[in-house]
């Protein structure tokens, strides 16, 4: 039965990842590295969450399932979380999954369900993933434009122009915050305008926010988000733990879909259980649990956010190091773009014959399309990796 199956593509930033392992050379640096590094090059367990696991560990009685969909507890300590008071609790069904990219993959199989055919347009680029995910499930995908490289921001213009011309029903997959893979955001302003044009294609939005409190602040980076939910009937939004509570292995993910009154949602909440059901059943708590008491207890939050503020500060500080040691390399302002862009990613603008050669002459390893985690950064390694950039972008 296997001996005739063809392998798949290895994924590029796993490849990257083990690419930079098996490198010998000393003074390697890598800026490929998908997750959230501290100075040290370590991703840490944060207090709160050692806190939370140690409270847990003393006070669980039981590790029995908590339901198909998940403990209603974690539903509404995120729900509140993304979305205040924006939108009414019984207008929004919830699912747990197992991390962010499970909860990426539920949702489209929800959307498979009730709409099948329906397009989803994804930004140009998107996190690889999204369209992976997509290709597998045999569901439609159409482009729109996103990214300026010319300006290293977003193309507001182009992509509302693109996405003027979506069919009703369709699917519009946006980022809620810090872009993956370009870190160029759009203002709250461009959030409302796209909001008033989905309303009149009578398009659906589907915002993945994996990165709420890495780019401005919790709220702040959710402020758009906010305002779209507030201007539409329907929507889907999944979340991860992974990044801002570090709770990577741990997987904790979360569907919430947006339904234009109670009894849809209450529909929509027995669709969303019955497809955990059919794939792995019982979503797993753990994480969960841990980011329940996190943001239920005033003490571990207040924690939490200011760890989470030295994580932001941290990335913000290494954007702004890299950018002015490429000015110094270059004597020009052709990167000063990076110290207006989100979160722990960028682009910056190498072909990926340029993306070899860093690799190859530099030891400075990055994902195939550019794209670098300032994460991966050091204070010690601004220099060296600024350098190598200069030398192969010029």
């Amino acid at each position: 039965m296997f001996e005739t199956h063809i392998p798949p593509e290895p994924d590029k930033i796993l490849r990257v990842m083990a690419e930079f392992a098996a490198d010998p050379r000393p003074d390697k640096i890598d800026l490929g590295v998908g997750v959230y590094r501290s100075e040290a090059g370590t991703t840490p367990v944060l207090r709160a969450v050692k806190a939370a696991e140690a409270r847990l560990l003393d006070e669980q009685t039981t590790k029995g399932y908590v339901g198909l969909a998940g403990d209603p507890h974690f539903h509404a300590a995120m729900r509140t979380l993304v979305l205040g008071n924006t939108v009414p609790a019984d207008r929004i069904a919830a699912l747990a999954t197992p991390g962010g990219t499970g909860a990426v993959r539920q949702a489209f199989e929800l959307i498979r369900l009730v709409r099948p055919g329906a397009v989803v347009h994804t930004s140009a680029p998107t996190w690889p993933n999204h369209e992976s995910i997509l290709d597998t499930l045999k569901m439609p995908w159409r482009p729109y434009r996103y990214y300026d490289p010319a300006t290293g921001g977003a193309d507001a213009e182009g992509m509302m122009a693109d996405l003027d011309a979506v069919a009703e029903g369709d699917v519009v997959l946006l980022h809620g915050c810090c872009h993956n893979p370009t870190g160029a955001d759009l203002s709250v302003s461009q959030w409302v305008e796209l909001a008033d044009l989905l309303a009149r294609r009578g398009a659906v939005p589907m915002i993945d926010l994996a990165y709420q409190g890495f780019g401005m602040g919790l709220d702040a980076d959710v402020e758009g988000l906010r305002a779209l939910a507030q201007r539409l009937p329907e929507a889907l939004i999944t979340l991860s733990g992974s990044k801002n509570f570090g709770l990577y292995r741990d997987r904790v993910g979360l569907v919430l879909a947006l339904c234009d009154g109670p009894t849809v949602r209450d529909a929509i909440q027995g669709r969303l259980a019955w497809l955990n059901r059919q794939t792995y059943a019982f979503p797993p708590d753990h994480g969960a649990a841990v980011v329940t008491t996190i943001l239920g207890d005033a003490g571990l939050r207040g924690d939490w956010e200011a760890e989470l503020g030295d994580m932001r500060s941290r990335i913000l500080s290494m954007r702004q190091s890299l950018a002015v040691q490429l000015r110094s390399e270059t004597g020009s302002e052709r990167f000063d773009f990076l110290t207006a862009h989100q979160g722990m990613f960028s682009r910056i603008g190498a072909t990926p014959e340029q993306v070899l050669q860093l690799r190859e002459q530099h030891a400075v390893y990055m994902v195939g399309d550019g794209r670098i985690n300032m994460a991966g950064l050091t204070p010690g390694i601004v220099a060296p990796s600024a350098r190598a950039i200069a030398a192969v972008l010029g």
